[in-house]
Order: C-alpha cells, then structure tokens, then sequence
C-alpha cells in the first residue's frame, strides 16, 4: 500500500523541527532502523534547510513543500522550494583540500552520503531535491 503525506511550511528555521520529526515518524512506520531513521532525518531536514536559506533566502513568505511518498520498502522525499535554482555541478567539492575548512558547502555531500539516490532538478517552481532510501529488509 503505497500513501503520501505533503508538509507545506514557510521559510522558517524554526519549522526544522516539525520536518525533522514528520521524517523520523514516517521512517520509523516503515521499519527503518534507528540509524537509518536518523539518517533520513538528518538528510531530509538539511536539505530543508537549504532550500529555507540558500533557496528561498529565508523569505517568510516563500514556501517550502516536503512530499513523503511511502511505498513498500522504500521512501522518498521531494523536496521543493521557490528559489532560482543553481547548476550542481558548479558547487565546490567540499572533499577538496582547499575546502575542507569551510564551515559550509557540504549538505549535498552528506545527503548523498545518507540517502541511496539523490536527484536534482530545477522545476518551473522552484528547486527540487528528490532524497530515496530503500528498506533492505522490509
């Protein structure tokens, strides 16, 4: 049985906490273990973040839409905002020496890092992350 539920929060950093839990609850009705929960949890709300702040500028008035879509042994979640968009393949490599540092520019790299797929695409919307992990033993 496959259902979805649909987050629509304004660009808000205090909203992080409801995406967060709203994330772990879902993983944890799918059966996800408490790492990959925290995983899911972790990735989903970075890229949360990012869309509040480096998509949508933390502009109050500007949505962030969060679908979880729940299959069986998978999860996947979409994640949009209203930014302009950016072409991934312009951001640093924040495994580089010179950037190892820097307190910023690794949230794409950790999500990729937690989640089995990342895909981006740049929507007549806005900016979309879709973030999948799949249940090994569902």
């Amino acid at each position: 049985m496959s259902w979805k539920e649909i987050l629509v929060i304004p660009s808000n950093p205090d909203e992080l906490t409801r995406v967060d839990q709203t994330a772990d609850k879902i993983a944890a009705e799918l059966g996800f273990s408490k790492q990959l929960r925290d995983d899911i949890a972790i990735a989903v709300t970075e890229a949360v973040n990012n869309a509040i702040v480096h998509g949508n500028k933390a502009d109050i008035r500007k949505k962030v839409h969060i679908t979880f879509l729940i299959e069986p042994g998978k999860l996947t979640v979409k994640i949009r905002d209203q930014g302009k968009g950016f072409d991934p393949s312009l951001l640093p490599d924040p495994t580089a020496p010179e950037n190892l540092l820097l307190e910023r520019g690794r949230g794409l790299f950790i999500i990729r890092h937690l989640m089995d797929e990342l895909h981006i695409n740049l929507t007549p919307e806005g900016m979309e992350l879709i973030l999948i992990k799949k249940l090994r033993n569902p």
